[in-house]
């Protein structure tokens, strides 16, 4: 899907460093005297593409981006305990869009910036850098470690780690997700980084920022519609195996829009 002709604001996303050794990033607040991260991000501004007119052209194996319908009646402080509930929509519209045989939610995050920022449990603030939540080790890691009776008989077959993504209550406005279209991502765009946790050290990919990378995002999404996004592919076969995301301002936005409160569920995905 071409995106040249499709309108567009011009936003700063911030990008990984090229050729930083190995960065890591604390998912908690870190040990005293530790920075959150261990080299400071670039900011960039770039064209973000506007793909609502193109919705039914975006797919998951090409973009690593689809737009699908999701009804729910949960709200904000509700997903933030009800995780049950949560994953058992998540797992039926994935499977729904996919076709996949089977598949399995296992985390969630609830974003708001102003209850992150009041203390309340269970919300986070938007990520606003440019990253993608799985790499080629971590992503067949999270089978094994989720998984460990079953693992390595599903890791023979393929497998995908897809990202369901939705606002909650309201429209995203303010703070949108944006997402880089998988195709105009190089290889060496993707920077393995160490996120670090109080019991364990995972890896994602954060992204080195490339003139060529296309961006696209859904204006004022509302909570009645939702993004997948493909973190991860086992399949070589050309399809889009890692895309990158992350939240941005969006100039665009009304003065008066609420803040962005979002929600999003981890799914691994068996074909």
């Amino acid at each position: 899907m071409g995106s040249s002709t499709l309108p567009h604001v011009r936003a700063t996303i911030n990008f990984a460093a090229p050729h930083d050794p190995r960065p890591e990033i604390h998912a908690h607040p870190p040990p005293e005297g530790q920075a959150a991260r261990s080299a400071k991000p670039v900011r960039i501004e770039v064209p973000v593409h506007d793909v609502r007119s193109r919705r039914e052209a975006l797919c998951l194996d090409a973009e690593g981006l689809e737009i699908v319908p999701l009804s729910s009646a949960i709200d904000a402080k509700e997903a933030s305990a009800r995780g049950t509930a949560l994953y058992a929509e998540a797992e039926a519209s994935v499977a729904a869009a996919t076709g996949a045989r089977r598949v399995v939610a296992f985390d969630h995050n609830v974003r708001s910036a102003p209850r992150s920022e009041a203390g309340e449990p269970g919300f986070q603030r938007p990520v606003r850098f440019a990253h993608n939540d799985y790499t080629e080790s971590s992503g067949p890691q999270r089978v094994r470690d989720l998984l460990p009776d079953d693992a390595e008989a599903l890791l023979q077959r393929r497998f995908a780690v897809i990202n369901l993504w939705r606002p909650l209550g309201h429209p995203a406005e303010d703070v949108p997700l944006g997402v880089c279209d998988a195709r105009s991502i190089r290889p060496e765009q993707l920077q393995p980084t160490a996120l670090k946790y109080s019991d364990r050290t995972g890896e994602l990919y954060s992204l080195v920022h490339d003139s060529a990378q296309r961006w696209l995002y859904v204006p004022a999404l509302p909570p009645d519609e939702a993004l997948l996004l493909k973190c991860y592919d086992s399949a070589t076969d050309g399809r889009a195996r890692f895309t990158a995301h992350a939240a941005f301002r969006d100039p665009a936005a009304r003065p008066e829009a609420p803040p962005r409160e979002s929600l999003e569920v981890r799914t691994l995905v068996f074909f």
